[in-house]
């Protein structure tokens, strides 16, 4: 079995820390997300093990040969304003946002990268469940992707079934089956995974 990819989130705000490493572990359960207070204790450990570095901007100021040469991998986090020169070639994430906010900007990069062959680990490479023809790994139908990516595109019940030209009851009886399959009731949660098995574009929704 392939060993689950690594990420390393480097800040000394702890509770930053603890906040995008369960938003991170909510989007990709299989990937072992670790949290370091400071880049001693980054180098202590086995520092180029990770897949990615979510880095603070003082830890990029401090100790950026080490980044710079890993610049592909590291995303730095930012408060939402202006950025300081030194991250201007790297990918950049601002934490201070909502939730909904984060989720899609960990999405768009996520897509960003994956152009390029760098993208975060996709969800369905490992998996233990039969998929059907359609190639989803959880078995989903063609109707019910269709289905979970109107829903991801915030439209409602009725919304679907004229869309679609099904009933109402049958839209209902497909977001149940949809939900049964994935084991993930939030919005936010299907639109992570939509978005990560390609059924959508993270700047559609």
């Amino acid at each position: 079995m392939k060993q689950p990819p690594e990420i390393a989130i480097i800040d000394a705000n702890t509770l930053s820390c603890i906040g995008l490493r369960e938003l991170i572990e909510r989007m990709m359960p299989f990937a072992v997300v670790r949290t370091f207070n400071s880049f001693e204790q980054l180098i202590r450990d086995t520092p180029d093990m990770y897949f990615h570095y979510f880095i603070s901007a003082q830890t990029l100021i401090e100790h950026s040969s080490f980044f710079v040469e890993r610049k592909e991998k590291t995303i730095v986090l930012t408060n939402g304003t202006a950025g300081m020169p030194q991250s201007s070639h790297f990918h950049t994430l601002n934490i201070y946002q909502n939730e909904e906010a984060m989720i899609r900007a960990l999405l768009q990069l996520q897509q960003r990268a994956h152009a390029h062959g760098r993208h975060l680990p996709h969800p369905t490479a490992e998996t233990d469940r039969p998929a059907e023809q359609t190639g989803d790994p959880n078995g989903l139908s063609t109707r019910e992707i269709e289905v979970l990516t109107l829903i991801v595109k915030g439209m409602t019940n009725k919304e679907i079934a004229d869309r679609l030209c099904i009933g109402t009851t049958t839209v209902i009886s497909h977001r149940k089956n949809i939900t049964e399959k994935l084991h993930i009731r939030s919005v936010s949660g299907l639109t992570i995974y939509a978005v990560m098995n390609g059924y959508i574009e993270a700047d559609r929704i």
